[in-house]
């Protein structure tokens, strides 16, 4: 662990000296069946990366067996579910251990076997850390779906990886509401011709349709007993296929593999955490993202820290539920997006004031850019001046955080990520694709590859290249611009390409766009994002209909349903414009940047609007607004 400013330099000097020397040292920290023969071989234009090649291991052994000499009776994941009254469960590594090679041996009974894809809509229960530790046991790929998803939305990423097992509950809890997960995922299946076995987990309660292919997950588990040998994986195999929004229609399936992701999610939350044995960790996120992956199961079960799941969301049953829960189990680390802490400082402080929060020592902030007030607002009332905020920067596709303060070690600053980690090897870069030195404001680019650099979209390599890697050739382009200060510190100034991030999810526009026009009386459509006090970004969407003397607030009311029903709820737009057209050049593009700055209401930044072939539309479009 990295424990102050000068081996924070040191550790980056090495880095970006000798690759391969650092990150073999750092990977030397774990079990591995047999050594690797080379640490890294990459090729950007391919592109092509790979990591530790040679190596043989398996990352539940890393998480589970090798603490099980050392702390086996130390809590692993504590429970805190949806109901304040509910039961809390601790399970400790022993108990974990114990449960995933059940689990595991459950998933070889019913057919799963190495290289399978398994897709996993599931709540935050236990059973769902479970189940993404038990595929990594025996080398399935697994493939969680955030159980917010709609049952098209499902269905499209089961197809897309071919899986042939689904593991689901007969519902879930999220706040005052019990989500039917079990009804969605049978509706999905009517369209997935792969899936040959459905698990379903107890949960709720509730009556259920059974179909030839379910299987009581309970009843399942009595057949199996718990002695399951790892299997062997090699570095590059596939962990686990996780699906991001993109500019495009297609969620892109961001392919991780076992060896670098391994040790580069270890290394970040060792060193940006900066958790002690006896810390408890929580992450509010939901395994269904990147971040649970990340920093709830692997990242912290790989320190052998304690790491907290929570079923509930921060509202119910008050909203103070995040600060008693907190000192209920004395939290030393809390981890949550900055659409969460907006929503909650719009409340009296008091709601966070009565409750004991002496027992935290980091915040952290994810899914987003933090805003100045929001920052000040989490460091004076929850932090109480005395815990640093890390706001750590990354994505789906780089596997862990790239651009992070480390807690109480490097020097924070209110909105800035601050400095890129040791490995992570940032460079702005202006529009012709030059290096811009010193101070500035361009295109973030990373000109080498870290350990936990997503390889590939299943299935669909070509598109990995042309998203990632062709815009900028020599470097991967994550799709952010950013600024950079004169002591090098990094902010993140937002997308600049066609996704959106609302409350921490990146919303691809143009799946919503396909959904809104399958509407019958629909002609065209655009959508942009535009500034949003909780939520950090919100949705505009601009419709053009068959008639404009329909009916407006139900054609609303029905795009909304439709977005709902095709993606989900969370990316259901805010506003829904009626308009004659959009903005649009003489060779007919909509010009989005225009819509962004009118759903913004900057009329006054709109520039020269009299090339556009309608430039009538935009006073249309003002009036609406005003």
């Amino acid at each position: 662990m990295i424990k102050s400013l000068s081996e924070f330099k040191q550790a980056k000097v090495q880095a970006e000296e000798n690759p391969g020397g650092f990150w073999s040292e750092v990977a030397r920290e774990f079990h591995w069946k047999s050594p690797w023969k080379q640490t890294l071989d990459y090729d950007f234009s391919i592109p092509e990366v790979k990591w530790f090649i040679g190596g043989k291991l398996n990352i539940t052994e890393n998480c589970l067996d090798r603490h099980l000499a050392t702390q086996p009776n130390k809590t692993a994941i504590l429970f805190e579910p949806n109901d304040p009254t509910g039961e809390v469960q601790r399970l400790t590594y022993k108990e974990l251990h114990t449960r995933v090679c059940q689990t595991a041996n459950m998933l070889r009974a019913n057919g799963a076997k190495k290289g399978d894809r398994i897709c996993i809509y599931m709540p935050m229960v236990p059973e769902l850390a479970i189940a993404v530790l038990a595929c990594a046991r025996i080398g399935a790929i697994h493939s969680v779906v955030f159980a917010g998803f709609s049952a098209t939305a499902l269905a499209a990423r089961i197809n897309d990886a071919s899986c042939s097992m689904l593991l689901t509950a007969d519902g879930g809890f999220r706040g005052a509401k019990t989500i039917a997960l079990k009804e969605i995922a049978d509706e999905a299946l009517n369209s997935c011709s792969t899936v040959n076995c459905c698990l379903v987990l107890q949960r709720t309660q509730q009556e259920v349709q059974w179909n030839f292919i379910d299987k009581w997950w309970h009843e399942e588990l009595e057949k199996v007993d718990d002695n399951c040998s790892a299997e062997v994986m090699d570095s590059e195999d596939p962990l686990f296929i996780l699906y991001t929004s993109g500019s495009t229609g297609k969620p892109k399936g961001m392919v991780h593999t076992c060896g670098g992701y391994m040790v580069y999610t270890a290394y970040t939350f060792k060193n940006v955490f900066q958790c002690q044995p006896n810390d408890v960790y929580w992450c509010t996120a939901d395994i269904g993202w990147i971040t649970g992956h990340s920093y709830i199961v692997y990242g912290p079960l790989a320190n052998g820290s304690t790491t907290v799941m929570f079923e509930g969301v921060p509202s119910y049953p008050a909203l103070d539920r995040f600060w008693e829960v907190c000192a209920k189990h004395k939290i030393t680390h809390f981890y949550t997006a900055p659409t969460a802490i907006r929503a909650l400082e719009k409340h009296p402080t008091s709601l966070v004031e009565k409750h004991d929060l002496s027992s935290l020592k980091v915040l952290g902030s994810v899914g987003e850019p933090i805003n100045a007030e929001a920052w000040h607002w989490y460091d004076e009332h929850v932090g109480k001046h005395n815990c640093p905020i890390v706001d750590t920067w990354w994505q789906t596709e780089t596997g862990g955080i790239l651009i992070s303060s480390l807690a109480g070690v490097t020097p924070q600053k209110p909105t800035f990520a601050t400095l890129p980690l040791p490995g992570v090897q940032t460079v702005l870069l202006n529009n012709e694709g030059d290096e811009i030195e010193g101070e500035g404001e361009g295109i973030l680019a990373i000109k080498h590859p870290w350990p936990s650099i997503a390889r590939t979209i299943w299935g669909d390599h070509e598109r990995y290249k042309n998203v990632y890697f062709s815009a900028y050739p020599g470097y991967y382009f994550p799709g952010d611009g950013a600024l950079r200060d004169a002591d090098g510190n990094y902010r993140i100034t937002g997308r600049v390409d066609d996704v959106v991030i609302v409350s921490g999810h990146n919303l691809g526009t143009a799946p919503i766009e396909n959904a809104i026009n399958e509407h019958p009386e629909v002609v065209e459509s655009a959508v942009v994002g535009f500034p949003h006090d909780i939520k950090g970004n919100a949705l505009c969407a601009y419709v053009i209909v068959r008639d404009m003397g329909v009916d407006s607030i139900s054609i609303e009311k029905e795009i909304r349903e439709e977005v709902a029903k095709t993606i989900g709820p969370i990316a259901k737009p805010d506003r829904i414009l009626i308009v004659s057209g959009l903005p649009k050049t003489r060779s007919g593009k909509i010009m989005r940047r225009i819509l962004r700055k009118l759903a913004a209401g900057e009329y006054d930044q709109l520039g020269d609007i009299s090339t556009l072939l309608n430039p009538e539309v935009v006073e249309e479009i003002k009036r609406q607004n005003s």
